[in-house]
């Protein structure tokens, strides 16, 4: 059976080698790059056991990340996926061949993780353009600073308040 026989409604398209390929998780998005043949290379924590499960907890707070080669079917398993090349507008791809030699020599490497700086989001679109970009860690940092902004507009306006009360006193 052919790699991509498997694919229906929730495994769509005819991936190429380059591709990005954004797999549906409950919370957030996994990201992987397709090499060709059915195999995909992605990262995966150091500390849990079988590498197709980026999916735990546990994992948003590895701060070490393996790189493997797998393939999409097992990694993608019961959730969905999309080929999702977002920032091509934005970045030119590098040359397939070059992302494909870059994306095998990082292949059962040790690298730094980090959900923020260096997820799998950056991760794959370092070897895709040469810049890592995370569109969802920076939808992150955003609702932090926001929620942190709140906090603290909060805070002043208690502090405000209980001043206020004082000198009624």
């Amino acid at each position: 059976m052919a790699a991509n026989e498997s694919f229906g409604a929730t495994h769509p398209g005819d991936p190429q080698p380059g591709d990005l390929i954004e797999i549906f998780r409950p919370a957030y998005q996994h990201w992987a790059l397709y090499l060709g043949d059915g195999y995909i290379i992605n990262v995966t924590p150091v500390e849990e056991g079988p590498p197709a499960t980026f999916g735990s907890a546990k994992s948003v707070f590895s701060r070490k990340a393996m790189v493997r080669m797998q393939l999409l079917k097992e990694v993608v398993g019961n959730d969905t996926y999309r080929i999702n090349n977002k920032y091509d507008g934005t970045y030119a791809p590098l040359p397939v061949e070059e992302i494909i030699r870059r994306a095998e020599y990082l292949i059962n490497q040790e690298v730094s993780y980090d959900l923020l700086g260096n997820n799998c989001e950056h991760f794959v679109t370092l070897l895709r353009y040469g810049e890592g970009v995370s569109e969802q860690a920076n939808r992150a940092i955003s609702a932090i600073g926001f929620v942190t902004a709140a906090a603290g507009a909060f805070s002043l306006l208690g502090l405000l308040r209980s001043r206020s009360r004082e000198r009624q006193y």
